[in-house]
């Protein structure tokens, strides 16, 4: 049977697993989800998302810290991963994969879940690996580049820690940060430099659920101004291009 692929469009998944406590104990995938993406527009094609039922129930917990958190009653009638794996597997295979940390993270557990059932695994054409770009590309300005803090940097709401929000929140980030290259690029001797000063906000510790101040390179309610700012000076320097029209091909330079 030949197999598909699509070299050319992108998919962003996020994977929501356990975590480890014990030695001995490895990651549990208990939700897949995936959105592919057009590479020209940036627009969202089609989404899959599911919750997967590992082989011991025991390593999920009962309860979760979180109000959409993933349970044991969540998912103890959800399929196994050998029941999606031929999907996954088409939804991944011979495309771009993106997401945030992926390289170090997702792709390895994509790789264990299939070995687990004894299956090959799905190939990738090219991965994008959002915190290695943007840590590039972007810099520390939004701290430690976490998703939760690129999202909190741009107002973009709270990390739901669930794999569709997840995944739609990192292209979104994606678009935001290029937005901001953009305009920098337009203008380096007057922007850059510009987007940053000094706040603390509340965000929590993936990994130990603890809320912490964190210092934050951005003012409280500062993005507002920012924007009119950019504006203005825009204005100025484009004559009547519009700021959309310029932020329409702003993700060319995150390729």
């Amino acid at each position: 049977m030949e197999i598909q692929t699509f070299p050319n469009e992108i998919v962003f998944f996020d994977l929501e697993t356990t975590v480890p406590n014990k030695p001995g104990q490895h990651f549990n995938i208990l939700e897949f989800g995936a959105i592919i993406v057009c590479p020209r527009k940036l627009e969202e094609l089609s989404s899959f998302t599911t919750l997967i039922q590992p082989k011991d129930l025991s390593v999920v917990s009962l309860r979760s810290s979180r109000s959409d958190g993933i349970t044991r009653a969540k998912v103890k009638d959800a399929p196994s991963f050998e029941d999606v794996a031929e999907k996954i597997y088409g939804l991944l295979n011979g495309r771009i994969w993106a997401g945030h940390n992926i390289r170090r993270f997702d792709c390895v557990r994509i790789k264990e879940a299939f070995a687990e059932i004894g299956k090959a695994a799905p190939e990738p054409s090219g991965i994008i690996d959002s915190l290695v770009l943007l840590s590039n590309k972007f810099g520390k300005r939004a701290g430690d580049m976490k998703m939760a803090s690129l999202a909190a940097y741009f107002g973009l709401g709270v990390q739901k820690h669930r794999s569709l929000d997840d995944v739609r929140m990192n292209l979104e980030v994606l678009k935001h940060c290029a937005t901001v290259l953009f305009l920098e690029s337009t203008l380096p001797n007057q922007l850059e430099g510009k987007w940053q000063s000094s706040s603390k906000i509340m965000t929590r510790s993936r990994s130990n659920y603890q809320i912490a101040q964190r210092t934050m390179p951005y003012s409280t309610g500062s993005l507002g101004k920012m924007t009119q700012n950019v504006k203005n000076l825009l204005s100025k320097a484009q004559g009547n291009q519009t700021l959309q029209s310029l932020i329409k091909h702003s993700h060319s330079l995150l390729r």
